[in-house]
C-alpha cells in the first residue's frame, strides 16, 4: 500500500527515509522536498501528486512526514497510519521534534521495521510495541522467558492492545462521559442549530483479560426493548433514550455484537483509552438560555441587559460560567451592574466578560449595561455579534446515560461485584451563541 516513508525538517532534509517497494525511487524524496516544503506558495492540500506518485503528508511543529505510494490507496487509511505514526513516537520520546527524531532515529527504524510489513500496516498500538522494543530504541539482548512469552502472545495472537499477566491488587474501573454542546439561537429563543459531541473516556485497572460489557439509553435498545411491555412502558421508556446520529468506537469493541445486539463489548486495553466518540442532534437538553436585550439610546449610548436562565435540575450546579458580550468599536466607556459574579469591560476583545463562579439549576441571574459611544462618521450599523457563553454542568445535555456497566473475568477469582467503579458525566459548552 505505502511505497515509501519520509521524515523531513522544516529545512528540507531527510531525517528518516525507508523504502518499502521498488517503484518509489530517491528522486520521490527530492520531489516533494521541492514541490511542498520548498514551494512558493503555500500547500494547504494535505495529498499532492507529483510525477505520478502520490505523497500524503501531516506536519508536527518543525517536522514533516510524509507516505509516498504510486498505487491508487485509500487515502484515508494512509492518513489513519500517519497518525498513529505520531501516536507512537509521541508514546516513546515525547514530543515529535527534530532534535528527537535524531536522538531516536535507531527506534524510529525499529518501529518502522514493526509497524510496516511491505508497505501494509501491521500493528501499531503503542502498549503492544513497548512489550518487544525497550524505551531505550534497542531491542533487549537478555529477556526472561515471561518477556518472551508475552512477545510471542502479542505477535501472534488476536489481542494487540492489551498484554497477558496484568495483575491489580484492586480491580478498578473510572469511566467518563463528556459532551461538548454547541448551539446557534435567535433573539427570539428559536433554536436555529444545535448539536451535542460527546467522548466516552475509561481507564481500566483490572487484573487478567476480562471481558466488559457496556449498555447505554440509545434508542433503538429503549424500543426493542419497549415493544415487549405495554404501550405506556413504551411512551416513558421513548422519553428517556437518545438518538444517536453517528458514532465511532476503539478497535477493542466488537462491532458485530453491537450490530446485532446494541450492546458494547470489549476487552479493554490497561490504563487510559477512549472507548467511542458519538453525535446527537435530537431533544438536546440546553443547559443555559440567555435572553439578550439591546436597545439604542440616541447615536451615542447603548443599554444592554442580558438575562441567563438554568434549565437543569435544581440539585445540581454548573461552573465556570463566562458570559462574552460584545460591544461596538466605538466603546468610550462601560457602566456594569450585574445580580450574581463579576463583570468586567475589557476593550482588546471589544466584550463585556460577566463571570460566574456557580450557578444552581432553575435559576436566574441578569447584568444590564450603559455603553457610552464615540461619535462616528460611519454610517454602518453596528453588525451586533451573537453572544457567546461557556460553562461546565454535571450531566450529559444529550441526555446519554450508562444503563449498565459490567465486568466478567472467567479465569480469575473475580465477579463482577468485586470491581470498584466510577462514573462521572461532564458536560461543557462548545460554540454556545445566541443573536442579539
Amino acid at each position: 500500500m505505502i511505497g515509501g516513508l519520509f521524515i523531513y525538517n522544516h529545512k528540507g532534509e531527510v531525517l528518516i527515509s525507508r523504502v518499502y517497494r521498488d517503484d518509489i525511487g530517491r528522486n520521490a524524496v527530492d520531489a516533494f522536498r521541492v514541490s511542498v516544503i520548498h514551494a512558493r506558495h503555500q500547500v494547504r492540500s494535505p495529498v499532492s501528486n507529483i510525477a505520478r506518485t502520490s505523497f500524503f503528508h501531516v506536519k508536527r511543529s518543525n517536522v514533516w512526514l510524509a507516505a509516498a505510494t504510486r498505487q491508487n490507496v485509500n487515502a484515508c487509511m494512509v492518513f489513519e497510519f500517519l497518525y498513529k505514526m505520531c501516536d507512537v513516537m509521541t508514546a516513546y520520546f515525547g514530543k515529535i521534534s527534530e532534535e528527537n527524531v535524531k536522538n531516536n532515529f535507531v527506534l524510529i527504524y525499529e518501529l518502522l521495521d514493526e509497524i510496516l510489513d511491505f508497505g501494509y500496516p501491521q500493528n501499531s498500538e503503542p502498549g503492544a510495541l513497548k512489550t518487544f522494543i525497550t524505551q531505550q530504541g534497542v531491542k533487549s539482548q537478555v529477556q526472561s522467558k515471561e518477556e518472551q512469552s508475552q512477545i510471542t502472545s502479542q505477535v501472534t495472537g488476536q489481542i494487540g492492545w492489551r498484554r497477558e499477566g496484568i495483575k491489580y491488587r484492586r480491580n478498578e474501573l473510572f469511566l467518563d462521559v463528556m459532551e461538548s454542546v454547541n448551539l446557534l439561537m435567535s433573539p427570539q429563543g428559536q433554536v436555529l442549530s444545535a448539536h451535542v459531541s460527546g467522548r466516552v473516556v475509561m481507564k481500566s485497572y483490572l487484573s487478567g483479560m476480562p471481558e466488559c460489557k457496556f449498555g447505554m439509553n440509545d434508542k433503538i435498545v429503549i424500543d426493542k426493548q419497549g415493544k415487549a411491555g405495554s404501550n405506556d412502558d413504551g411512551a416513558k421508556s421513548g422519553k428517556q433514550s437518545i438518538a444517536i446520529d453517528d458514532c465511532t468506537f476503539h478497535q477493542c469493541v466488537r462491532l458485530s455484537k453491537f450490530d446485532s445486539e446494541r450492546s458494547i463489548s470489549f476487552i479493554p486495553p490497561d490504563g487510559d483509552y477512549e472507548l467511542m466518540r458519538y453525535r446527537t442532534t435530537k431533544d438536546i437538553i440546553l443547559p443555559f438560555r440567555v435572553i439578550p436585550l439591546v436597545r439604542e439610546v440616541g447615536r451615542t449610548k447603548l443599554e444592554v441587559k442580558v438575562v441567563i436562565k438554568s434549565n437543569f435540575k435544581a440539585s445540581l450546579l454548573a461552573q465556570k460560567i463566562e458570559v462574552m458580550i460584545p460591544t461596538p468599536l466605538n466603546t468610550s466607556g462601560v457602566q456594569l451592574i450585574c445580580m450574581k459574579g463579576k463583570a468586567k469591560y475589557k476593550a482588546s476583545e471589544n466584550a463585556i466578560v460577566w463571570k460566574v463562579k456557580r450557578m444552581a439549576g432553575m435559576k436566574e441571574s441578569q447584568i444590564s449595561a450603559e455603553i457610552e459611544l464615540l461619535p462616528t462618521n460611519d454610517k454602518k450599523k453596528w453588525a451586533r455579534p451573537p453572544i457567546s457563553m461557556n460553562f461546565e454542568v454535571p450531566f450529559a445535555p444529550s441526555g446519554l446515560k450508562v444503563r449498565y456497566l459490567k465486568v466478567f473475568e472467567p479465569k480469575l477469582n473475580y465477579s463482577d461485584h468485586d470491581v470498584i467503579k466510577w462514573v462521572r458525566y461532564i458536560g461543557k459548552s462548545g460554540i454556545y451563541e445566541t443573536r442579539c
